[in-house]
């Protein structure tokens, strides 16, 4: 049948329409909020970016926000919206203040649609703006208001007040996990010494900027004090750790910048030549960077970034008119890191031992880089081990997202999810066996080691994760003692070699049923006890109950249930206060008696009843 093509099939959708049938275009990603670039704290973010910007205006040095359940209220004490302009400002597009660069030059949003993005994709929101003694409240459900109340006099203080519940509808049972917040809040902080943001009371303050940042993010100390430097429209701060890598927080005026872009290229350029001419030797510069941790702060006039959620910058220039990005940063690093170098000679020679020590050891592993190169292509091992998809981490904005590789054990459970994958999104490596405990091991061993070799070869993250093919990592093995163990093998390799994977958030686990309840009419898969439990009482009488006991058990027609739409992942998660270092030697060091003693005191017996 030949679909008909005339005026009927020309349509318009209205602007909240449009938002909640593409909400991939505002937000980036719906989500449940158990990843922290999920779209509820996307819609929290672009609240609070509004009354961040009256902050660097120089209004309001206090932000309140209320997060209870599933709903959000943020109060800032800016100037307030114009009172007559408050409906346009949440409700119609390409309406706003940031048009103007005299009132907003070098603010965090780009066009005004933030706002009309948390309203639409909510089931409430509610607005409220104070101003010169008076106030205006709008209602809205969905994005169709309920209720407008006239302007009326008010004791309020000048200020906005937004509160709103994302639609569930949209989002299903989410949640928001207060890890995730208060890291955007502590980043907000840094880039805005002087203003305090307070959840649910709690206060958050920076003094020191990005080197607070840096002190309380790094999980051990860094190898010479924090070098912080300042300019007009650039902040930095640098030190060398001991771990292997590179890890950066890099932001746009004030907007964590998570995925980078023109101005983070430009600072890794810009450091590798600052070092060389200072010390007037031609380093590689994988051996300057090796093990840098480093935040960047800049703002731009006009940025323009690669997606609406603003985690990428594209901007090339510091202003339409202005001098490049390249040279902005090169020019300010050749002049004050240098000059820091030649005040500081001590840390200019810690520095230049790291780099030694870098090369040396970069040295000592390329032949054995090249022999484990030669032997996977001569043996086709890569081809054998990783089943790759069609769509990978450097595609378009809104694939990259979906792009996943799961990490599984034995040929059986690859088997299977390889035959219920999606082709285009998931890819999967076999492991042949319980990989080596990599713990105080130098990364030649990387290349020693045949699956590590590969595995790293497969995610492409030799040169660093800027590299990596797929957003997410997923180890997938069976949910007994030896799937555990090898949980914990391949989390201590990553963190041991590729800490920043693990830190920008790649890294997960796949949950897998334990229980199959059902009777003739409904399947019920089961993830706990106590989901068995729900399970059997909901399927009444005797229902036939399958425990698996491995991945490999489990049918690909029946795999398709856990790695689709509803696939349930948890995300490895470093808090602020995990020392890497000490939980790496307490959970995979040689203290068998202390990790003895920690298992008998926390040993908990459950007995499984099959039915």
């Amino acid at each position: 049948m030949t679909a008909i093509y005339s005026e009927d099939s020309i349509r318009t959708l209205d602007w909240k329409e449009h938002i909640r049938k593409r909400p991939g275009m505002y937000i980036g990603k719906l989500g449940d909020g158990t990843s922290n670039d999920d779209g509820i704290y996307v819609l929290l973010k672009e609240v609070l970016d509004n009354s961040i910007d009256e902050f660097m205006m120089g209004f309001g040095k206090t932000i309140d926000i209320e997060i209870t359940g599933q709903k959000v209220k943020v109060r800032d004490y800016g100037r307030g919206i114009p009172l007559g302009k408050v409906l346009d400002v949440v409700s119609k597009m390409n309406t706003g203040a940031k048009y103007d660069s005299k009132v907003f030059k070098k603010s965090v949003g780009l066009n005004g649609v933030g706002i009309k993005a948390v309203n639409a994709l909510s089931n409430n929101f509610r607005i409220e703006a104070y101003r010169e003694g008076e106030k205006k409240l709008i209602e809205f459900a969905h994005g169709e208001i309920i209720n407008e109340e006239d302007i009326q006099p008010t004791s309020e203080k000048n200020g906005t007040m937004v509160s709103f519940k994302p639609d569930s509808l949209l989002f299903g049972e989410f949640h928001y996990i207060e890890e995730y917040v208060e890291t955007m809040i502590r980043n907000y902080v840094y880039l805005n010494s002087g203003l305090t943001i307070k959840l649910n009371g709690k206060p958050f303050f920076s003094e020191n900027g990005l080197r607070d940042l840096l002190e309380e993010n790094m999980s051990t100390e860094g190898l010479y004090p924090i070098i912080h430097l300042k300019g007009y429209d650039i902040e930095v701060a640098i030190t060398h750790g001991n771990s292997y890598g590179e890890e950066y927080y890099s932001f746009v005026n004030g907007q964590f910048t998570s995925q980078g872009g023109t101005h983070l290229i430009a600072f890794r350029e810009a450091i590798v030549k600052t070092i060389r001419e200072f010390y007037h030797k031609d380093f590689d510069p994988s051996d300057i960077r090796t093990s840098i941790v480093a935040a960047l702060s800049i703002k731009v006039e006009e940025p323009v970034f690669e997606s609406q959620t603003k985690t990428k910058l594209g901007s090339k220039n510091i202003s339409p008119d202005g001098v490049s990005i390249t040279n902005f940063i090169r020019d300010f690093l050749k002049k004050d890191l240098d000059n820091y170098l030649h005040r500081n000679q001590e840390t200019a020679e810690i520095i230049q031992r790291k780099i030694f020590d870098s090369e040396k050891e970069r040295k000592a592993i390329s032949d054995i880089k090249k022999i484990a190169k030669q032997r996977a292509k001569k043996s086709n091992l890569h081809n054998k081990k990783l089943r790759d998809c069609r769509i990978h981490f450097n595609s378009s904005e809104e694939l990259k997202r979906e792009t996943m590789i799961f990490i599984t054990e034995g040929d059986s459970a690859s088997g299977s999810i390889t035959k219920s994958r999606d082709v285009n999104t998931q890819a999967v490596f076999s492991l042949k066996g319980k990989p080596l405990n990599t713990y105080g091991l130098t990364k030649k061993i990387v290349y020693e080691n045949e699956e590590f070799h590969l595995l790293q070869a497969a995610l492409d993250i030799e040169e660093g994760i800027e590299n990596l093919r797929y957003n997410k990592v997923i180890v997938a093995t069976d949910a007994d003692v030896d799937g555990m163990h090898i949980r914990l093998l391949l989390m201590t390799f990553f963190l041991q070699f590729f800490p920043d994977l693990v830190k920008n958030g790649h890294l997960y686990i796949l949950q897998t049923p334990l229980f199959r309840v059902r009777n003739k009419k409904e399947t019920i898969y089961c993830y706990s006890e106590s989901e068995r439990e729900d399970a059997m009482k909901k399927l009444g009488t005797n229902p036939e109950i399958t425990r698996f006991k491995g991945l490999g058990e489990i049918s690909p027609d029946e795999f398709k249930h856990f790695i689709g739409k509803d696939i349930r992942l948890d995300p490895v998660r470093l808090r602020r206060d995990d020392a890497v270092k000490d939980l790496l030697e307490f959970y995979m060091g040689k203290n068998t008696p202390e990790r003895q003693d920690f298992i008998v005191e926390n040993l908990k017996f459950e007995v499984i009843d099959e039915g």
